[in-house]
């Protein structure tokens, strides 16, 4: 896929609200930004509100459109999450991206703008928000900063924890994906992602354990988790459950539905809904050993 330049010092990085309205200051953000020598662009959404939104579509729209356009930002990284991508995705023409591409930056609700950009074959991160650095790890942040600048980034597991389960050895395979409640959604879209030969990265937040099992059915039946090389489950965090109880937890559930296929696939991935949300640039290359 596209890759986007990696930024330089003095490189000017817009911050913009395209779902939920801020509730916190962004402060130790913009610092951060700023102390990595990044030029600050604060868009009219992170101080916008328009019920929960941050601003109303066309406001929240336009500015990821004036963002985009504009060939002097070399980065946009999204506020927060929350809900509301859907909302304005269609009003967005990424078309320019193309001949100027620059990075997006964003986890949860932005899958819905990931997922654009990938179905466009433009890579995008996948990582912590000025909404969530404040509470970040020190090895989330600096991973950001890796994929930002452009140097290399390897994760390592301890092959005695169990993490790793199916077929062993090397896999080499583009990534994909983010919040499985948002990639299900856009199934049937022109947004739908091509799962063929990729590895897929899943995470989620706040859902119950019915609803995880019916969207990794649904992911199965539509014939998705068949085509894949690999898949990587990150975090499953604050997962409900209903009276009486499901019987099997997040990752049991999505373990029975793809152990028949032949790929590898890694648990307890440290990216999602965490304080240690490790950057993942969606549609490079990676391998997995």
């Amino acid at each position: 896929m596209l890759q986007p330049p990696h930024l330089l010092l003095g490189d000017k990085i817009a911050i913009t609200c395209p779902a939920k309205k801020l509730d916190k200051p962004m402060d130790d953000a913009i610092a951060l930004l700023n102390s990595w020598g990044l030029e600050v662009i604060l868009g009219e959404t992170v101080k916008a509100s328009y019920h929960q939104f941050a601003g109303d579509d066309e406001m929240r729209a336009q500015e990821m459109q004036q963002f985009i356009n504009d060939k002097s930002i070399k980065a946009i990284i999204a506020a927060r999450g929350g809900y509301g991508c859907i909302r304005i995705v269609d009003k967005i023409d990424f078309t320019p991206m193309l001949k100027n591409p620059k990075w997006l930056i964003g986890f949860s609700d932005i899958t819905v703008l990931h997922c654009a950009l990938q179905s466009m074959e433009i890579q995008s991160i996948h990582a912590q928000m000025p909404v969530t650095i404040p509470n970040s790890t020190a090895a989330s942040i600096q991973s950001l900063k890796k994929a930002l600048f452009g140097e290399q980034i390897e994760y390592n597991y301890n092959p005695n924890n169990s993490t790793i389960l199916g077929k062993s050895g090397t896999i080499k395979g583009t990534l994909i994906g983010g919040n499985l409640s948002i990639l299900v959604s856009l199934l049937g879209s022109v947004h739908e992602l091509d799962y063929t030969d990729k590895v897929l990265f899943i995470e989620d937040v706040g859902e119950y354990l019915y609803a995880i099992d019916r969207m990794m059915h649904t992911l199965d039946r539509a014939g998705k988790l068949a085509k894949l090389k690999g898949l990587i489950v990150g975090g499953f965090t604050q997962i409900q459950d209903n009276t009486p109880p499901f019987g099997l937890s997040a990752q049991e559930i999505i373990y029975y539905r793809v152990k028949k296929y032949n790929y590898p696939i890694i648990f307890d991935f440290p990216a999602g809904h965490l304080e240690d949300n490790r950057a993942l640039v969606m549609g490079s290359q990676i391998l997995l050993t």
